[in-house]
């Protein structure tokens, strides 16, 4: 049986793994560059328009949202966190993620999995590689959405993923990665299919 991501909805922000609900259950964050298109990727994935924000400003979260797929939040849920590399964030606030992150990602018992969103015309940069090293180290396997795969053509587009699949895995040996782009919903079943394995466990 299949999850419905359709019921998605906000339960809290957490400035603080230690404010998470209890660590049980399944999750699986989603994780990208604060303009790569993160927002919009989850909106796409749930079917839902503003279920996360989205912001022509980028870096507008700035904190670990929760969405829990069902009343019950022990079960599933989808954790929104902090877009990186936004240059404008006070240095005290990148610090903070700088050390929050990898400790989430190697200490949080009930995380299956990380979305990692790049903007496909710039994958790969270092905060990319940071966060894959970040997984790898953690024991963690990573699924890579290449967004706005519908502003390259079929054959750049193609190149592209190709290109991030073998760079990815030479990182973090468990990466994966598809093209995606939430405004022509390309790639959404497939992604929603990779959330499936994860959650289903």
């Amino acid at each position: 049986m299949t999850l419905d991501y359709r019921r998605a909805q906000f339960l809290l922000s957490a400035v603080e793994p230690a404010q998470l609900p209890a660590d049980r259950g399944d999750e699986v964050a989603f994780a990208g560059r604060s303009n790569a298109g993160k927002s919009s990727a989850l909106n796409a994935i749930t079917d839902q328009k503003q279920l996360a924000r989205v912001s022509k400003t980028p870096g507008r979260t700035q904190q670990i949202n929760v969405f829990p797929l069902a009343e019950d939040a022990a079960t599933a849920r989808l954790i929104d966190l902090p877009g990186f590399g936004y240059a404008k964030a006070p240095a005290s606030v990148r610090e903070h993620w700088q050390r929050i992150l990898p400790q989430y990602l190697e200490n949080r018992q009930s995380l299956r999995g990380l979305i990692l969103i790049m903007d496909i015309r710039h994958p790969l940069g270092p905060l990319d590689s940071q966060m894959l090293t970040w997984c790898e180290a953690a024991g963690l396997p990573v699924h890579v959405l290449l967004s706005k795969a519908d502003k390259l053509g079929r054959g750049r587009a193609g190149n592209t993923l190709q290109s991030v699949r073998r760079d990815a895995r030479a990182i973090c040996p468990a990466a994966t990665a598809q093209l995606f782009s939430s405004q022509t919903r390309q790639g959404v079943d497939d992604a929603r299919r990779q959330l499936d394995d994860w959650l289903q466990t």
